[in-house]
């Protein structure tokens, strides 16, 4: 869009002078030089109405960085005790004063969150009603491969930064304050927590309730002060998104199948799909307050932050730098690989999910926003995104992948243990099985820590050394998980453009059960006609670029 953009403007600078120097009263330049551009004497005029373009055409990522900004000068500590600034730190804030900086970021995180169930819903109905049950097993074995395996490379470039930089240090054990936190888990009891969540009794209990084994103490019969751990499955507070998830493919996968007798169906879906898209539209316009209320209420949380910073800070630097390689070198390079096409416009086009979910920490709460991305901007099929993104939200665990690696062997470090190369290959496997196993679990970064800490016998109570710093961590290790979401739709979408290419040629044959995803996403609401909406929708999934699928317009080149 740049591009064009660009020559638009040469071309009013160059037309006027052009006609002047045409004789021929029928001269064709003459004609087609805009009235515009015949009072635009100054050459400052058209770079001005480019930058105002470009301004309106990115005013809510200006808006959201503005907030990430405000967000961290509000609540930073100021270097002199009488230099404050603009900073509320300094002034010391009582516990009712943080609750109230924070209260429309809460806010902001529960209208994003309200969101959440009604879009997975609307849109993975929509996306698997427009395939085939066949199509459906094929993406989703395509998309549960990649997520295991960039969640393994992960690990293991984790382990590698962990052991170069050395970053833990036994003389930081006694220096950071801990606590007897800890929670007992297994593997074995995360995947059988995943397959109940994957299935489960109850789809209304799904929508606020999921699964989860716990340990509960219970007095010994022979000795009352000992205590012995009993295993209880429960419920417990959260959505079951694994649940809802398995749910409506099925139930989409069959209603594609029923042919004529479902298209209403599909279109009511389809409209709501559309009308939720609308809303976060609108909820998006609050994100500069949102976004700076929730990082001013989280510094502002974090007692004695410098000195959690400096004795932290090689740890974080860790796991940034891990990230940064992750997404700015492997990422691409996997695109370049695979889609063979330059992976820097689908990077630029990320730019407002990046954002929101380092606002947020919440790869769930940014679905909305993914989907607007890959969809709008990058040009992705939708089919394959409103299939892809909803699932990877839940499973995909890149970065966290990551920082539990790092992170568990920082905790050896400190406390001086030796790790030979079968410790760190058990490293690397258990986090990256974990990661799938505690899929549906909150926080399940420092749950995942207690699993690959018992898997190298590592103290599990110096979990707690990490609380201080994990919700600055979180928010890092969070983009890598939603970009590793969005070019997971991407790339699965580049794989099957030839099954894509042939399910649209079968769904616009005569076949009388063919329904396809046009024909499901006729909106009643106001926009442009119906023979138009389904005449781009034809041309853009029918585009088969040579070398490369259809993933982004000619522009992004």
């Amino acid at each position: 869009m740049d591009v064009l953009q660009s020559l638009r403007i040469v071309i009013l600078q160059c037309l006027p002078s052009l006609a002047k120097c045409s004789t021929t009263k029928d001269s064709p330049l003459v004609s087609v030089v805009p009235a515009e551009a015949d009072k635009m004497s100054p050459s400052t005029k058209p770079t001005r109405y480019a930058a105002q373009a470009w301004i309106k055409e990115n005013l809510l990522l200006i808006a959201t960085i503005s907030g990430v900004l405000m967000g961290v000068v509000l609540g930073k500590e100021t270097l002199k005790a009488r230099d404050t600034g603009v900073s509320i730190k300094p002034y010391q804030p009582s516990e009712t004063a943080r609750l109230l900086i924070a209260y429309p970021g809460e806010l902001f995180m529960r209208l994003l969150k309200l969101m959440i169930v009604p879009l997975v819903i609307a849109s993975l109905v929509t996306g698997s009603a427009s395939l085939n049950a066949r199509m459906n097993g094929k993406i989703a074995m395509r998309t549960v491969i990649y997520f295991v395996l960039t969640s393994l490379l992960n690990a293991v470039l984790g382990i590698l930064l962990v052991v170069a930089i050395h970053p833990g240090d036994p003389t930081m054990r006694n220096a950071i304050e801990q606590s007897d936190q800890s929670r007992r888990a297994t593997i074995m009891d995360g995947l059988l927590d995943l397959g109940r969540n994957v299935f489960p009794d109850n789809l209304f209990q799904a929508s606020f309730e999921q699964t989860q084994t716990i340990y509960k103490p219970v007095a010994s019969a022979e000795n009352v002060t000992e205590q012995l751990m009993k295993r209880s499955v429960e419920y417990r507070p959260g959505t079951n998104t694994l649940g809802i998830i398995f749910f409506c493919i099925v139930f989409g996968t069959v209603l594609g199948t029923l042919g004529e007798k479902a298209r209403v169906v599909i279109q009511f879906f389809a409209v709501v799909d559309e009308v939720i898209m609308r809303m976060v539209s609108g909820i998006m316009w609050c994100s500069p307050l949102g976004i700076a209320s929730i990082i001013c209420g989280k510094i502002l949380a974090v007692p004695k932050l410098g000195i959690i910073m400096e004795q932290l800070g090689l740890f974080i630097v860790t796991v940034v730098v891990g990230v940064l390689i992750y997404q700015l070198i492997i990422m691409q390079l996997l695109y370049l690989a695979i889609v063979r096409r330059n992976p820097w416009p689908f990077f630029w086009h990320m730019r407002e999910a990046w954002l929101t979910v380092f606002a947020t920490a919440s790869t769930a709460a940014t679905l909305p926003i993914s989907l607007k991305c890959v969809e709008d901007k990058a040009k992705v099929d939708r089919r394959v995104s409103r299939f892809v993104l909803p699932i990877g939200a839940t499973v995909n665990m890149d970065g966290t992948a990551l920082f539990v690696s790092v992170a568990s062997i920082f905790i050896a470090q400190m406390n001086n243990m030796s790790l030979d190369v079968g410790n760190l290959v058990t490293v690397a496997l258990t986090a990256t099985a974990a990661s799938v196993a505690s899929a549906s679990v909150p926080s399940a970064a420092l749950v995942l820590m207690v699993i690959v800490l018992q898997a190298i016998e590592a103290p599990i109570p110096d979990v707690s050394l990490l609380f201080a710093v994990d919700w600055l961590v979180d928010r890092f290790r969070s983009t890598n998980n939603c970009l590793g979401d969005c070019y997971t739709a991407a790339i699965v979408a580049h794989l099957s453009r030839s099954e894509l290419s042939d399910l649209r040629s079968d769904t616009t044959s005569d076949a009388p059960d063919a329904v396809s995803i046009e024909d499901g996403e006729k909106s009643p609401l106001p926009t442009k006609s119906a023979a138009a909406a389904r005449d781009t929708k034809v041309e853009v999934m029918s585009e088969k670029p040579n070398g490369g699928a259809p993933l982004a317009n000619h522009s992004d080149m």
